[in-house]
């Protein structure tokens, strides 16, 4: 009997769970938000992921349900559940993806390192905040944001103040999360895997590097580390896997400090950006892991294939011709180059792609991934 994985939200993740799932001989079904979009090659369904009754019958028929994003909301989660349906990871897991404030609260009880933060409803609490950490912190809505959106560095209350508005007529209502302005220096990701039976396996940690709020770079594993780092990098990845009951995919967005603490940033229980490098340089790709993971099959080795990865991102492509006119000559300067493109259509900042390249010197796989990642811009 085939196994049938759903995929809520046909974004480059779901479309990148395709060659695995081909592979493993899984039967994979999307949910698209619309016609053409990245994983329209295994789009059964396009419809509402916000509707109950959409996401209902796209479940019907499948072994478990998994997802693209983190956007779903709690009612149509939990009427899947209630449905009898395998959803992986459950809604209880997901709300500490989807409000960050929760986040961090379970988070705290559970004893994980991180910066300085408050919930604040109005002007006086986040000024107060900012008096008590020097001035300048980092300001966050709770839920909705990703790749830099939802995010201000604010140096006084003022800067805010829309924000709040907008909560003030939100039926929802709640508030901002604040945030220290961690002094670090560098970011790092920790991605882990977990099956519903226990069974945890841990990437190495690796280096990112954001532009303009956007994971534009990753080098795995991260350099310049020791063992201590790579066991409190792991140790926390496993135990927010476990603290919070993920199914499949995590990866945690982690702060080094200047002084070497490592602090949790962000949470993303899916697939994650900071982790396509696994797909040409682990020996199990994090897609494929995610799969098995939600399906409680039997994990695969989350060890490197290469001593480096470097991969980077297509942010934008070429406005002048098409991406596809640039792969001839990026594959005949640079064969060693991996390149992934997302079927989508390119505008600044966005993500079109990836490029990874592996190897034995960190320098020369550094220099051919951003060489062939260049012929993609103008």
């Amino acid at each position: 009997m085939t196994l049938r994985v759903g995929v809520v939200g046909g974004g480059q993740l779901a479309r990148m769970m395709i060659a695995p799932a081909v592979e493993l001989g899984i039967e994979l079904r999307v949910l698209a938000e619309s016609e053409g979009m990245a994983a329209s090659l295994a789009a059964t369904a396009v419809g509402d992921y916000r509707d109950t009754a959409t996401v209902l019958a796209f479940a019907r028929d499948v072994d478990v349900v998994t997802f693209d994003h983190e956007h779903v909301p709690q009612d149509v989660l939990g009427a899947l559940v209630d449905a009898g349906v395998a959803v992986r990871p459950g809604p209880h897991a997901l709300r500490f993806a989807q409000d960050k404030i929760e986040m961090r609260t379970r988070l705290a009880a559970l004893g994980m390192p991180q910066p300085d933060w408050a919930a604040v409803t109005g002007r006086a609490e986040l000024q107060s905040f900012l008096d008590d950490h020097g001035g300048r912190a980092v300001v966050k809505t709770p839920r909705g944001g990703y790749d830099g959106k939802g995010v201000r560095v604010v140096s006084a209350a003022t800067e805010a103040d829309d924000w709040f508005t907008a909560l003030a007529e939100d039926a929802r209502g709640g508030a901002l999360l604040v945030e220290e302005l961690v002094d670090f220096s560098r970011e790092l990701a920790q991605q882990v895997a977990r099956r519903p039976s226990g069974e945890v396996r841990a990437y190495p940690v690796v280096e990112t590097v954001q532009k303009n709020g956007v994971c534009a770079e990753v080098v795995a594993p991260a350099p310049h580390q020791d063992a201590r780092l790579q066991e409190v990098t792991a140790r926390i990845g496993v135990g927010v896997a476990e603290g919070l009951d993920v199914v499949g995919m995590l990866a945690v967005e982690l702060f080094e400090t200047t002084d070497e603490r490592v602090l949790v940033n962000e949470l993303a229980m899916r697939p994650h950006n900071s982790g396509h490098w696994t797909q040409d340089g682990a020996v199990t790709g994090q897609f494929e892991q995610h799969l098995r993971a939600v399906l409680d099959l039997p994990l695969g080795s989350s060890d490197t294939a290469h001593d480096w990865s470097v991969m980077i991102n297509i942010l934008g492509g070429p406005l002048s011709d098409s991406l596809d006119a640039r792969f001839a000559a990026a594959m005949a300067e640079h064969p060693a180059a991996k390149i992934h493109t997302y079927g989508k259509d390119p505008r600044p900042g966005r993500k079109v792609g990836h490029v990874t390249v592996s190897g034995g010197d960190l320098d020369d796989v550094a220099y051919q991934a951003r060489a062939a990642a260049a012929f993609f811009q103008d």
